[in-house]
C-alpha cells in the first residue's frame, strides 16, 4: 500500500508595512522633513515642515492616511503655482469622496 499524502501547510502571509509618516519638503528640498498629522475627532490634517517651517491644514475623511493629506497638499501646491505662472502641470483633478 501506498503512504497516504500530507495537506500542504498554508503559506504565511506578509506583514503589511505601515505607511509612511514622514516626506520630502517641496520647499526647501529637505529628506524627510515633513510630517504629516492626522486628528480624526476634529476631522483636520496637518502637514508640517520641520525645517522651513511651511505649514499646511486640511479636511479629512474617515479612511484618509498621512499619505492622503501629503498629496492633497501637493495637489494644492500645484494649483497655486498653475494660477500664479499660469501653467499647466497636466495633473488631474481629483475629488474626495
Amino acid at each position: 500500500m501506498g503512504k497516504r499524502k500530507s495537506a500542504k501547510k498554508p503559506g504565511s502571509k506578509r506583514k503589511q508595512e505601515p505607511l509612511q509618516t514622514n516626506f520630502n519638503c517641496l520647499f526647501c528640498n529637505g529628506v524627510k522633513a515633513i510630517l504629516c498629522k492626522i486628528d480624526k475627532i476634529e476631522g483636520v490634517g496637518s502637514v508640517s515642515c520641520k525645517l522651513c517651517g511651511t505649514k499646511w491644514s486640511c479636511s479629512i475623511g474617515d479612511l484618509d492616511e498621512a499619505v492622503d493629506i501629503y498629496s492633497y497638499w501637493v495637489d494644492a501646491c500645484e494649483e497655486v503655482a498653475a494660477e500664479q505662472y499660469g501653467t499647466s502641470t497636466g495633473a488631474v483633478s481629483r475629488s474626495r469622496r
